[in-house]
Parts: structure tokens; sequence; C-alpha cells
């Protein structure tokens, strides 16, 4: 059995860019990271993919290339954990560690929309949340000649929050600026009971749905697309509505799959009763084994999962692990930051930023629940370039 001080268990953003930042501090560490995968993608921009501003090829690049220097690289998938064994269960067989680090990411369950799999990628049915599919969602808009406009978020919790309606405000202001807005029915459909959980964003967010006159649906889930029909069937999952069936013809939908904790994170001794990863929210830390850490999409931290909170996770991460390494108790804390810049048309973005507590927590000295043109452009020009030039190298 191969053996290695840390082993990471996923090479996406959370992985590498920890990875990183612990050889930063110190070179001599034995790093292994666990992942299959022959790309990486710059995911945040698929939402700009698909409203026809940002070019797909730029968003990915061989796994290879992001790699930090030092590490080991295993391409096998994990299968199992012994954390009493302090082992990992691959493909080919068990490695075992002296740490610990679990951030495989999110799995993206398409199948548990029945026939979603069948007419992904045609008629007209799209999503932002594949490499492969993203492009075809600005075909879908571009050649939108008015009609239904359906938009989907699913009840379970997803990667990028805003991401379901962020691709609905792009379209809407295409729609405007081609003139066909006055003949076309937006209407957004959610398993979830409000637009945005920060209220102080929500508000202007709810005056850019008044400005796509856009149908609000909340406490909806979709369970079936009938694709070469254009019917997609919601059931009621609120109070109020619980088992309620709509079925509702459309001309195109942008489709969120429901998502979760990958299956060997959820079948594992490691996970909570949510099935994603146990942790201390403020260490990082599992609370039952202790040379366990997790951070990014697949730990169980109560926010939203996005990458600008794994740049704030890492470096705790980081100072905590190193601490228990050094018979330490963790001493930093992390204080549930996340950021969802929420794209609200072209050249508009409102970057949200909050905490656990769904209070602001922002970065600039300016009012950020307003509409800006600079932060739309963060999010295009800058934020792409500081991933792959400073994130993925521990740098920020």
């Amino acid at each position: 059995m191969s053996h290695h001080q840390i082993l990471i268990i996923g090479g996406g953003n959370a992985g590498i860019s920890t990875a990183a930042q612990l050889l930063r501090k110190n070179r001599s560490l034995d790093i292994a990271i666990v992942d299959p995968a022959d790309k990486h993608y710059y995911q945040p921009a698929w939402t700009l993919v698909g409203g026809g501003t940002f070019d797909i090829n730029k968003t990915v690049r061989n796994e290879a290339s992001v790699m930090p220097k030092g590490v080991t690289w295993i391409k096998q998938k994990a299968v199992s954990f012994s954390p009493e064994q302090n082992s990992v269960e691959l493909d080919n067989g068990p490695v075992s560690y002296d740490y610990l680090i679990v951030c495989p990411g999110i799995q993206l369950n398409w199948s548990a929309v029945k026939g979603l799999p069948e007419t992904l990628g045609k008629n007209n049915v799209c999503s932002n949340y594949s490499f492969e599919t993203a492009p075809y969602t600005f075909e879908c808009i571009k050649n939108f000649k008015g009609g239904t406009a359906l938009f989907h978020n699913p009840s379970t919790p997803i990667k990028c929050g805003g991401a379901p309606h962020k691709i609905m405000y792009l379209a809407a202001d295409y729609f405007r600026k081609h003139g066909i807005l006055a003949k076309t029915d937006i209407q957004y459909w959610s398993g979830i009971g409000k637009l945005f959980a920060v209220p102080e964003y929500e508000k202007t967010l709810l005056q850019v749905v008044k400005r796509g006159n856009i149908k609000l649906n909340f406490m909806y889930n979709l369970t079936e697309i009938d694709g070469p029909n254009k019917t997609a069937k919601f059931v009621g999952i609120g109070d109020g509505n619980k088992d309620e069936v709509k079925e509702v013809k459309f001309d195109m939908i942008h489709v969120t799959p429901p998502q979760s904790a990958p299956d060997f994170i959820k079948n594992s001794p490691l996970a909570n009763a949510g099935g994603w990863v146990d942790v201390d929210k403020g260490t990082l830390q599992h609370p039952k084994y202790a040379n366990v850490f997790s951070l990014g999409d697949a730990s169980g931290l109560p926010i939203s999962k996005t990458g600008a909170a794994i740049r704030k996770q890492a470096p705790v991460l980081v100072a905590n692990l190193l601490d228990v390494m050094s018979g330490r108790q963790p001493s930093q804390t992390y204080m549930g930051y996340t950021s969802c810049p929420l794209v609200t048309g072209y050249g508009k973005l409102v970057l949200a930023e909050f905490d656990y507590n769904n209070k602001p927590m922002e970065t600039f000295p300016f009012d950020q629940s307003k509409e800006r043109w600079s932060m739309y452009q963060l999010k295009k020009q800058v934020l792409p370039r500081m991933y792959w030039g400073a994130i993925l190298k521990g740098t920020a």
C-alpha cells in the first residue's frame, strides 16, 4: 500500500489551491492529490459562456498544467474511506495517509429529472452546469423568437446558488435588446422559498425581475421534462402547494440539475446526516477524526458553495492542519465568507458577499447591492486571470 503524509481527495479549485498553499508554507511536505480528471475547468465563467460573452475554450486547461510542482498526482477515483485505518480505497487499491483533506466537489444528478439526460443539449433544453452544454445555452437564447422561457433552480444545495437566475437576467436583457421581451413570458421555477438569502441583495434582484417582467414560482421542483413535446413538469414541495403538479409548455428551458455530495462520500463514515463531509464550521476539521479536514462544495459547511468561499476556507484549513501536525489546537476560524457575483444583465453585476448569518461582508467601500459595470468587469476580466494565475498557485 502506498502512503503519503497528506492525501487530498479532489483536484479542483479546493484541492489544487490548498496543496499549493501548503507547499508554500513547507516545501518538504509529502502531498498527493487523488483525481481521475484530465481537464480542469474555470466554472464561474460558464454563466458568461451561456450569455454569449465568454469563450468556452478559455475555461479549460489540462489538469497536469495546474498540478503544483512537488505534488504526487494519483490519477484514480476514490471509492471509499476507512478513517479508523487512515486509508482510502481507490479504483486500483488502497492508499494510506497521516492527514486527509476531502474536497472532491459536488455531484450533478442529471438523471434525477426524468427525461433530462435524453434531451439535454437539444430541443431548446440547456444548462450552464457543464462544459459540454454551456455553449448551447446561448444558441437557445440567440435563436429564441418569443414565447415561454423557463429557468429552474432545484431544492438541493447547488454550486453557485445564483447561477440559475444569473442566466435568466442575461436572457431577459438579450431579449430586451433584440426587441422580443414584450412577446416573451419568462418564468422562474425554484425549489427554495426566496430569490436570494440576503435581503440587501434580494431587494436589487427583485427590481431586475420586475424589469424583465419575470414571473416567480417558489417551492416547486422540476421532476420531468419532455424535450420533443416541450413540456416540463413541476411538483410543489411547500406547505401550501405540496404535491401540486404543474405542467408547463416551453419554447426554451434552462435547467440546473439537482446536486449532492458524491456517492462515495454520502455512504462513508465521514458524512453527516445530509451526506456531506462532516466538519466543524470554524476550524474545517472533522468532529470525530482529528486528522481529517474538508473544504469546498463537498463539505457540510452551511453556506453557499462558491469558489470565493474556497478562497477564504483554504488558508484557514492550511493553518489549522499545520497546527494539528505540530501537536497544537487549530488556531484559525473561518467566518463563513462566501460571494456570488450576480450578473444582472450585460455590463451589470451585483457583487454579493456575505457570511454564515447572511450578513453582508463586503470588500469595497461602496454599496455593493447596486448594479455596477465595474463589478461586471471584475467578473469577466479580472477573476479568471486571478484564478489561473494566483489562486491555483496558492498566492491569492
